[in-house]
């Protein structure tokens, strides 16, 4: 019988550090960057950085529940950005640069809040904006985009 795998999916300012941080960890099956979060059909990397689209640049990870929980990601996911900068990490600038966690179940939704007020409450200067969202529409990245780091050995 085949493992089941199942998705998360994070924005939380340019994608490919944060596929490469999700890459990194064990329990991961596979990754994808890509757009979500928009009203805009199928954009290109050129249509999200117009800001035109409302779409945030995210990473898709496809995991192994039992090598890797989701609160495992979660708790990934606050270490690697800035969870009190609005529409922005580092100087990168720009609605698509968001925090942000599309959630693809109930369960999923349950644990985010839940993580996102625990993180809160360690956090005494700042408030979190990250915004905790239904998972839509789920557009690649253009090939050039995937596994960035991993191609340019950065």
């Amino acid at each position: 019988m085949p493992k089941t795998t199942h998705i998360a999916t994070f924005g939380a300012g340019c994608f490919w550090g944060i596929e490469a941080a999700f890459a990194a960890l064990e329990g991961i099956t596979k990754t994808s960057v890509g757009y979500m979060g928009g009203h805009f059909p199928n954009p290109s990397y050129l249509d999200v950085c117009a800001r035109i689209t409302g779409h945030a640049e995210v990473t898709q990870v496809e995991y192994d529940p039992d090598q890797v929980s989701y609160d495992d990601l979660l708790n990934l996911f606050w270490k690697i950005h800035d969870p009190t900068s609005f529409n922005r990490q580092g100087a990168d600038r720009g609605e698509q640069y968001r925090s942000v966690i599309f959630y693809h179940s109930p369960e999923q939704e349950q644990m985010a809040r839940k993580s996102k007020l625990k993180r809160q409450q360690q956090e005494t200067e700042k408030h979190i904006v990250t915004q905790i969202e239904p998972a839509s529409d789920y557009y690649l990245a253009e090939d050039e985009h995937q596994q960035y780091y991993a191609k340019h050995r950065i």
